[in-house]
């Protein structure tokens, strides 16, 4: 740290913000592709609806000619 105390006011603040613009960059494309990847939800929420539509298929009376 004795290196980081000789910098000039503006070039601390600099790194910090560069530090910090890094990190929130980061946790940004990080949550982003871990919500992304695979949309769980929608795919049991597919599942559902195949499986609710058999069943009504099933028990839905049938009119034939």
């Amino acid at each position: 740290m004795k290196g980081f105390n000789s910098l000039a006011p503006k070039t601390k603040n600099l790194i910090v913000a560069g530090g910090l613009s890094t990190f929130v960059l980061g946790v940004y494309y990080y949550t982003m592709r871990a919500v992304g990847g695979t949309d769980e939800l929608q795919v049991a929420i597919d599942k559902f609806e195949e499986i609710k539509t058999k069943e009504d298929n099933k028990t839905a009376p049938r009119t034939g000619s």
